[in-house]
């Protein structure tokens, strides 16, 4: 009888999970980016099933970790069909492995002397697109590292490559998995919060469909997180430096470790120095790893790079395209060059006045902290692309916000852009996906009745 109930138990998770697993073989070999009907379905009714899925079975821990593997390896041998940003992370893999620094060229600068320095050349910049090909990388050495290993073992196969980056990326997402547990343990949460993250079809599709490296940030991350709750800076900060050396990001987070070191809640010398010896490590680390490729040219072309993230590039942005309108109508042109510069300073701004004046009372609110300055940086940008909520949604799995849950479903209505040819955005879907957002996000801060789980 005891056994008859077990199965029960796990028959309707089973079977979401076998439909699900249906949908995904679908989303990965028989699906276009340009056929929105398609997308929005799939997706929607993966992000169903894995909501259901996490609700009635949050205590059938090893079945929802299996689910989330084998979900990944449907993967394993399909070209990503969301995104091409992975044919420039085999270029410069393979660019590294031929001596060459991928900071200062472009694949475009080779076209014109007829010239491919690696194997493939011409596809690989074909699939990449002319927009990155004529533009240097702005990939941090550790994500370099991971494109090098791919050209390694497979030097001569986009496929191939793909497959070893997946790899990484999927071990990368176990880490997270691993030491999220064990964070949450410390903080007495529980446990199958991490399922918003590691089942999430949102971070599935997006990291091993679509190879996108913010899980080996984030992997660093908790990993960075776990080992400064038990009070290991050192150790914490080499960690949060490699984090940083995959995606430049985390570099918004480190003014809210200004309390972390202090002694309730005032700052004694001994404090200070371990303060000034965490920013130490972090940079000086940081430095290292991007040593092996230093020049004044890298600096030139690395610096120009990120500052067209900020002034040129412009993709489901938010508040950025309402003052957009209004400086089309105050001047009549677009003020990108402008607005692009002004928005980051506010978000400096922002985030040092979490940084001072937030009280961290414990360590709950301190990841809170990095929820809401990162939420501030995604709302202040002219470009947002689907996967940079990876790192929102993983800070979401230790507070009682959902905004970041329901930002990483209504966020695929920005795909639908590239249903046209020329990647035009609908703007009123956007504004629903905003719409959306905002106002659950304004809900869950003012709901008076809600508990949280950081005081």
């Amino acid at each position: 009888m005891l056994k008859r109930l077990q199965l029960q138990d796990y028959k309707i998770p089973l079977l979401f999970i076998i439909i699900s697993t249906l949908f995904y073989i679908s989303f990965a070999y028989n699906l276009e980016r340009t056929d929105s009907t398609k997308l929005i379905t799939l997706y929607t009714a993966l992000f169903i099933f894995f909501y259901k899925l996490t609700r009635i079975s949050r205590n059938h821990f090893k079945l929802l970790v299996a689910a989330a593997i084998a979900f990944r390896l449907i993967f394993s041998v399909a070209i990503p069909n969301l995104s091409q940003d992975f044919y420039r992370f085999i270029w410069d893999g393979r660019m590294l492995l031929q001596g060459l620094n991928p900071y200062l060229y472009t694949p475009e600068s080779f076209i014109s002397l007829g010239q491919f320095p690696v194997a493939q050349g011409q596809e690989l910049i074909a699939g990449m697109g002319t927009l990155n090909a004529s533009h240097f990388t702005n990939y941090p050495p550790i994500n370099q590292l991971c494109f090098a290993i791919a050209a390694l073992f497979s030097g001569h196969s986009i496929l191939g490559s793909v497959v070893v980056l997946r790899v990484l990326i999927i071990a990368a997402d176990i880490g997270t998995l691993y030491f999220g547990v064990k964070l949450l343990k410390r903080l007495k949460i529980p446990v199958s919060n991490i399922f918003w993250f590691i089942l999430n079809p949102f971070i599935i599709i997006e990291l091993t469909g679509n190879l996108h490296f913010e899980g080996v940030m984030v992997f660093f991350l908790v990993w960075s997180l776990y080992v400064l709750h038990q009070n290991k800076w050192k150790y914490a900060a080499v960690l949060f430096a490699f984090s940083i050396s995959v995606k430049l990001i985390p570099l918004l987070l480190l003014p809210l470790f200004f309390k972390r070191f202090n002694t309730n809640g005032v700052f004694t010398t001994y404090s200070f120095k371990k303060l000034i010896g965490f920013y130490a490590i972090v940079g000086g680390v940081t430095l290292l790893l991007f040593a092996p490729f230093f020049s004044f040219e890298f600096i030139s072309n690395y610096s120009k790079t990120v500052g067209l993230w900020f002034s040129n590039f412009e993709f489901n942005a938010s508040i950025y395209y309402l003052l957009r309108e209004i400086g089309f109508w105050y001047s009549g042109y677009n003020q990108i060059a402008v607005i692009g510069k002004l928005l980051p300073i506010l978000v400096i701004i922002y985030v040092l006045y979490l940084a001072v004046f937030t009280q961290q009372k414990s360590y709950i609110t301190f990841i809170k902290t990095m929820l809401f300055a990162f939420t501030a940086y995604l709302l202040l940008s002219t470009t947002v692309h689907p996967w940079y909520l990876t790192t929102l949604l993983f800070l979401s799995v230790f507070t009682n916000y959902k905004f970041p849950l329901v930002w990483t479903y209504v966020i695929i209505l920005s795909y639908i852009a590239y249903a046209s040819p020329t990647t035009s955005e609908n703007l009123w879907l956007i504004s629903l996906e905003y719409t959306v957002v905002f106002c659950v996000m304004v809900w869950e801060t003012t709901a008076k009745k809600r508990h949280m789980l950081f005081n």
